[in-house]
Order: structure tokens, then sequence, then C-alpha cells
């Protein structure tokens, strides 16, 4: 499969992995503690929708930019965020002992594809490691920062 097409596979396995969080994620916060602060079904649901739309977004960036582009650079970032993301969902399993809502999608389907997209990417010179590394800091960074602010525009709904 051409890697124009692959990298599709990044926003719907984002978009699976929100679905999930979006059925239990508000129930499950209540009681996380720790690891997420309680949140109401309509916030997360727009949090998660933007932030879904956002993938789609930068997928189509990168894909019409191109090797190399700064839309490349934000969609591996954004990939890199989902990797890590799969490790949080695991952490708070375990940590809870008890299924974190996203951790099934995270660990069968988002490590995975990540994993993949971001092989892909270096192998095929669409991303190089200098540049890489600067968006695997900064769009992970960049997207924590911007949750509360989708929660809020959640909340305002």
């Amino acid at each position: 499969m051409r890697l124009e097409t692959a990298i599709w596979m990044f926003p719907i396995a984002l978009t699976l992995h929100n679905l999930e969080e979006f059925i239990g994620i508000p129930a499950w916060s209540q009681h996380a503690g720790f690891w997420m602060s309680p949140v109401g079904s309509t916030e997360f649901g727009v949090a998660a929708g933007l932030l879904t739309v956002m993938g789609y977004a930068v997928t189509y960036w990168g894909r019409r930019a191109g090797k190399q582009s700064a839309g490349t650079y934000v969609m591996a970032g954004f990939v890199f965020a989902m990797l890590l993301n799969a490790f949080f969902h695991l952490g708070a399993t375990v940590g809870l002992r008890a299924y974190a809502p996203g951790v099934v999608t995270a660990l069968l389907i988002n490590l995975p594809v990540m994993s993949y997209l971001l092989r892909r990417l270096f192998r095929e010179k669409w991303i190089t490691e200098p540049k890489a590394i600067l968006a695997f800091i900064l769009v992970p960074l960049g997207l924590l920062a911007l949750i509360p602010v989708l929660l809020r525009v959640g909340r305002s709904i």
C-alpha cells in the first residue's frame, strides 16, 4: 500500500479510539483519581470530536504537502502522541487494576498502526530524525495544552 494511502489509517484509528473513550471516559473519570479529572459526556464528546477532526485535518495537510513538509511533521507528531497515549492507557489500567476506557483500541489498534506509520514515514524519508524529534516533543506537548481548552469548549456548549 502506498504511504499516501496508508497514512489515512491514522485518523481512522484515532476515530475508533476516541469512540471507545467517549463511551466510557465520562463515567470512569468520576473515580479515576490521579489519572483523570471528572468530565461530563458533552464536554468530553465535544473535545474528542474536535480532536478527531484535527486528526483528519493534519492527515490531509501532511498528505497534500508531502515529504518533509510542516504538515507531515505535525501529522507525525500527532501519530507519536497517540503512540504515547497507548502507554498512558496501559499505565492507567495497571495502576487502577481495572479497565481504563480506550485501552483496548490503544493496544490493539493504535500501538501497531502508529508504530507502522512512523516506521514507514522514516523509511520512505517523509520525515527525518532531527525535525521528527522536535515534532515528537512539540506536538504532544501542544496537544496536552490543548485538551483543557477543548474541554472548556465542550462545557460551554
